[in-house]
């Protein structure tokens, strides 16, 4: 006879937790552990940070430092920046710096980097060690050792150039003052900038290099590929997000240039003005200080800072995706 009982499916056996259908409560430990760091921050950047906001749209000067309060103007000190040609031609300045500044930093940097790469393991700590003494290198110390190698008197850039032949460098450079014009002064400020910050580039730069296997470089000699071929191919398709970090950061730091400018080319000098110079010009730079004008440029600057930086996240969270 055939069996005509109903056949009985078996489902796997399921754990039942005494927890099932709750949620789940989130972890209060690591907000704990953080919360002290974010409570210094708190103090140290983002209150300074919203005060100058709210100093932006106030009249602040003596009698408001005196305690009177603050005249509330709306956005008046945004319009008189934006009607300034000054605050245009100080923009300009820092976005050509910058531009210039950030792109030798990465190039040099990265040379010096693959440059130490090729060292063998006692050298390279020995070079790179070296190296970095200029990346530890004070701006105001950095910034007066400049002045004086392309000072007017005794300064030793000038002595060399004023021994070369005329017809190769032209004559004139003993009085020759490197501080007198927004391009000679922008030209040793960013021989200096690029100096200090080209060291932190390299050492990234060969950190980065120590993680890529080996392998992979003697598979591309092998396939006849040179140096040049490998380091596109190989070396910044796997050094990509270290060099968008890199780069973010160096726009950030040159964006922001102030020590060096300021010991170089000092108040007297406006034609060699940044935004960072000029806001502090504003705000300090005179018997009756516009603090709300220089919060107001300080705000422009932020804001320009921010958005490179979002940019920069906005590309990193979508690199992270395609993965």
């Amino acid at each position: 006879m055939l069996d005509t009982a109903p056949a009985v499916r078996k489902t796997p056996d399921r754990k039942v937790s005494g927890t099932a259908g709750r949620r789940r409560r989130p972890r209060v430990g690591p907000y704990l552990l953080i919360a002290p760091t974010l409570a210094v921050i708190a103090v140290l950047m983002f209150w300074p940070m919203i005060q100058i906001g709210i100093m932006s749209f106030q009249k602040v000067g003596n009698r408001q430092l005196r305690g009177e309060p603050a005249e509330q103007v709306g956005t008046e000190n945004y319009d008189k920046i934006f009607d300034d040609p000054f605050f245009w031609q100080t923009l300009k300045h820092t976005v050509l710096f910058a531009v210039v500044a950030v792109s030798l930093t990465l190039v040099v940097g990265t040379l010096i980097g693959l440059l130490l790469h090729q060292l063998g393991k006692r050298m390279s700590s020995f070079v790179a060690g070296g190296v970095m003494v200029a990346w530890a290198t004070p701006p105001v110390t950095a910034a007066i050792i400049f002045s004086w190698l392309f000072g007017t008197t005794g300064g030793l850039v000038n002595w060399t150039l004023d021994l070369l032949p005329d017809w190769l460098v032209g004559g004139g450079w003993n009085d020759y003052n490197w501080f007198s014009t927004p391009l000679s002064t922008y030209t040793v400020l960013t021989i200096c900038v690029v100096w200090q910050a080209c060291p932190f580039i390299a050492v990234s730069v060969l950190a980065g290099l120590k993680s890529v296997p080996g392998e992979l470089y003697e598979a591309a000699r092998v396939d006849g590929s040179g140096p040049w071929r490998s380091f596109w191919s190989i070396t910044f398709p796997l050094l990509k997000p270290i060099f968008m970090v890199l780069l973010v950061m160096s726009i950030i730091w040159d964006f922001k240039v102030f020590t060096q400018l300021f010991v170089m080319a000092g108040m007297a000098n406006r034609d060699s003005f940044n935004l960072s110079l000029y806001a502090y010009s504003e705000a300090f730079g005179s018997l009756n200080p516009k603090l709300g004008m220089g919060s107001a440029i300080a705000m422009v600057l932020t804001v320009i800072l921010l958005i490179v930086t979002a940019l920069y996240v906005r590309v990193m969270v979508r690199q992270g995706e395609t993965r």
